[in-house]
């Protein structure tokens, strides 16, 4: 698109403008991108459970007043999952994949994981997104997205650039075991003198970052991601070392579309295991990732305080089959 047509779009179009997003709003508009899918998630609509266990490492003692952090092992329970809202995704496409976890610690706390194999979200904040969401819904009379109206609305709001140049440049996980997951929101971490630390984490898979090939990715879709992590588990558990990024006064703490600086100092602070796949253990979670153990604090990302609310309407339509 040449550079006056784009800025006349940009004038004269409101489509292209963020409106103020709502929970519903945003939950509405998954169901007209990705169709009804009763009882299904709005979002993450594809995937299964796994559990497994999470264990502290020594770099972990300044915060081992948090339960999860004390050393003891505690149980896991897991979803690995396709982003969007459509069960039957295509699992080569260079589209983001999910990991949450519940940690369950033996005071009974509860500590939430919701992560993506992308290092930022894609949108700065819940209209920008709500307006992306919005730019690609399909055309009444073709019944596709018009790409032309999606790169404008990209255009004029750069914060949706950086996870769909992400996408691109790095293929998708060959296995849901040979991809990283990324916190991509920042938390506070008390520490045992009563310090709070900006986080953000990051779980490195042990066995290697892998990646599909060109021509896998060009193939006809298939279903494999949840056959290889089976397979993968038959050798034994698959692990994660869980890392925190200390973030630094300068580092945005409320912009998820933002990376830190590679260079931020990092702790090995935990080792995540899965054992087992393919029950339904995680069917009854909501995995809102505002669900925090003492001595862990949200920060005011509008992004994640949107989750919460959004999460519910979600989990609500899926316990009543809508």
């Amino acid at each position: 698109m040449k550079p006056l047509t784009l800025a006349i779009l940009l004038v004269l179009s409101p489509a292209l403008n963020a409106e103020t997003a709502t929970p519903t709003a945003l939950i509405d508009t998954f169901a007209k991108l990705f169709g009804e899918h009763k009882g299904q998630r709005k979002g993450h609509a594809k995937g299964f459970c796994a559990a497994g266990e999470f264990t502290a490492l020594p770099a972990a003692k300044p915060f081992s007043q948090i339960s999860w952090l004390s050393g003891a092992t505690v149980p896991v329970t897991a979803r690995f999952s396709m982003a969007g809202g459509n069960p039957k995704a295509p699992e080569n496409s260079r589209s983001p994949r999910g990991m949450a976890l519940q940690l369950k610690s033996p005071n009974g706390e509860l500590q939430h994981f919701a992560m993506l194999n992308t290092p930022i979200f894609g949108a700065k904040d819940p209209d920008v997104f709500l307006g992306l969401l919005q730019s690609s819904l399909p055309d009444s009379v073709t019944g596709k997205p018009d790409l032309a109206k999606v790169q404008a609305f990209r255009q004029a709001n750069p914060s949706t650039l950086p996870q769909a140049e992400y996408l691109q440049k790095n293929s998708p996980p060959w296995s849901y075991a040979t991809s990283s997951y990324f916190g991509i929101h920042t938390f506070f971490l008390t520490d045992s003198s009563g310090k709070e630390h900006k986080v953000r984490w990051h779980f490195v898979p042990v066995d290697g970052v892998k990646g599909l090939t060109d021509a896998e990715i060009k193939a006809p879709p298939t279903d494999f991601l949840q056959q290889r992590l089976a397979t993968r588990l038959q050798q034994g558990p698959v692990h994660w070392t869980m890392q925190l990024v200390l973030g630094e006064a300068a580092d945005t703490e409320t912009d998820p579309s933002q990376s830190w600086p590679a260079s931020r100092t990092t702790l090995d602070i935990g080792r995540l295991s899965i054992q087992r796949q393919g029950d339904d253990a995680c069917t009854g979670i909501n995995f809102d990732p505002n669900v925090l153990s003492t001595g862990v604090r949200a920060s005011s990302d509008p992004v994640l305080q949107m989750r919460s609310p959004a999460y519910a309407i979600s989990f609500g339509k899926r316990l009543t089959g809508q």
